[in-house]
């Protein structure tokens, strides 16, 4: 008899994830660009920004492509979804700052 893992729904995302990372052939940053689109297309909360940020750091990633990103989906998204992002990121930002700060 299996036991159940304690965490389904975030061993679910993380097998998800890495199932999708290992069957595309985008670059690391391309992959993270691409998927904030999609979260901002999306308008997903602050939380779903965090972890994409994160992972983006590790590779790289800079504000500005970010911003390039959220400066060409604008015409296709709207206004009103962009500047959601745009405060969306800015929490989760705060929300990794603060995390860092508690840790050291």
């Amino acid at each position: 008899m299996t036991t159940a893992p304690e965490t389904p729904v975030m061993d679910t995302l993380l097998a998800m994830t890495a199932d999708s990372v290992e069957r595309c052939n985008l670059s690391p940053e391309g992959l993270i660009l691409t998927r904030i689109a999609a979260l901002v297309a999306m308008d997903a909360p602050p939380v779903s920004y965090l972890a994409h940020l994160k992972i983006g750091a590790e590779t790289e990633l800079t504000p500005e492509q970010v911003q390039d990103v959220l400066v060409a989906i604008a015409p296709i998204v709207g206004t009103a979804r962009v500047m959601a992002a745009s405060g969306h990121i800015a929490k989760a930002l705060g929300f990794a700052i603060a995390a860092t700060e508690s840790e050291l």
